[in-house]
């Protein structure tokens, strides 16, 4: 099942509206086949690791096979075949898997489906990782929203700006990389129209290797006055320009819109201290992502802003990262 999980991360940032899923097909005591679900559309898992296993062994490996698998294997038939289908018509033996579909038509079906087959069935096995690496796509089902992701930089003070003619950025190149690496995880960035005013951000993937097999996330300029806007900005200029979006309103309705117009599974949030004290005071905040800088800043902005209506809340899942002089915080918002 880690060699699944393993399979499976190499989906995550451009599977969207589907899960990244990871499958791995064994027989004899060794693994002949893997494959990982690589855009919405095209084969799942289950069917890229069946056909990997067939050209280096032949069909015939197949039979008697056990498949692990990061997800309950989908039983209906939607842009692609089910897999259940073409795991009994493969004559496999046993499926393990990780996590149960986390939308209510499917969830369970596949056990039912498979056991009628005469297929052992084993699921649950690292659901916990299974269920952290689809989190998106499980929001999306639960709550008819992406999952939110607020990223924030911020020196000693607690505070995301420097002192006018300082210059903006607040980390060094280590973390700034990181970021895009972490921009590739996502669907779409937030920002505000006061962080678009300030900075002129591009919020865009300027490393090669990471935007290899996906599109440049949406752009997404959060603002009441959309004419206060600056024309000029790289997001309504660059090559990508199509790809950008201005909102007002409600932000839940937005992220609404965002999952079901556009397929968003995961947004992260590019925004001041104001904006992303909004989100975290709504209860949209799911995840946070802060790089410490080794700095008193001066700064007048705060890195988190808000009234504290959700609060107390902690992280749970922390995890501590250095980039060069900086230091990663990240984990998942425990209400």
């Amino acid at each position: 099942m880690r060699d699944a999980l393993a399979e499976a991360r190499r989906g995550v940032g451009r599977t969207s509206p589907n899960p990244p899923v990871g499958a791995v097909v064994v027989a004899g005591g060794r693994a002949i086949g893997r494959g990982w679900h690589r855009r919405a559309g095209l084969p799942h898992a289950e069917r890229e690791a069946l056909a990997d296993a067939v050209r280096r062994t032949g069909a015939g490996s197949l039979r008697g096979a056990t498949v692990y698998v990061t997800l309950e294997p989908c039983s209906t038939t939607g842009r692609t075949p089910p897999c259940t289908e073409a795991l009994i018509e493969a004559g496999c033996r046993r499926v393990v898997w990780g996590s149960t579909d986390p939308n209510p038509r499917h969830a369970g079906r596949a056990e039912q489906v498979l056991a009628e087959a005469g297929v052992e069935v084993c699921p649950g096995v690292l659901a916990g990782e299974c269920d952290a690496l689809i989190r998106g796509f499980s929001m999306v089902q639960r709550e008819g929203r992406p999952w939110v992701v607020v990223k924030s930089a911020m020196g000693l003070d607690g505070r995301l700006t420097r002192p006018p003619g300082e210059g903006q950025w607040l980390t060094g190149s280590e973390a700034r990389h990181e970021v895009q690496r972490i921009r590739s995880e996502v669907d779409a960035v937030i920002t505000s129209g006061e962080t678009l005013r300030r900075d002129d951000p591009a919020l865009t993937i300027r490393v090669p290797e990471f935007l290899e097999g996906r599109e440049q996330p949406l752009r997404v300029v959060l603002t009441r006055d959309p004419a206060s806007l600056p024309p000029g900005a790289r997001v309504f200029q660059d090559d990508w320009k199509d790809r950008t979006l201005v909102r007002g309103g409600d932000l839940r309705e937005i992220l609404r819109e965002l999952a079901e117009a556009r397929g968003c599974c995961t947004v992260m949030l590019e925004v001041g201290g104001r904006l992303a004290g909004e989100f975290v005071d709504h209860g949209l905040a799911d995840e946070m992502i802060v790089f410490l800088a080794p700095m008193v800043t001066g700064g007048d902005v705060p890195a988190l802003g808000g009234t504290g209506v959700a609060g107390p809340w902690k992280l749970r899942g922390v995890e501590f990262k250095r980039f060069g002089p900086d230091v990663m915080t990240r984990g998942i918002v425990s209400r």
